[in-house]
């Protein structure tokens, strides 16, 4: 299983009807493994500087940020 992200790389959470997320930008923060629910799609934790929280998402859920830029 590989990462098409790495830590530190802009992404962008894809919008669901069910989710409430900040709009805008992410930072990965961390690769994680596949869950037992998708083997294939490996997961990262991912925040944005518009929540005090973290989020785990899967891979499926991301797109590279139009700003491809890598936070420092």
């Amino acid at each position: 299983m590989s990462h098409k992200f790495s830590v530190g790389q802009a992404v962008d959470l894809v919008p669901r009807v069910l989710r409430a997320a900040a709009a805008g930008q992410y930072e990965v923060r961390r690769l994680m493994p596949a869950s037992d629910r998708d083997a294939g799609d490996p997961s990262y934790q991912i925040k944005s500087v518009h929540e005090k929280h973290e989020r785990v998402v899967f891979e499926s859920d991301l797109t590279l940020s139009a700003r491809s830029e890598f936070f420092a």
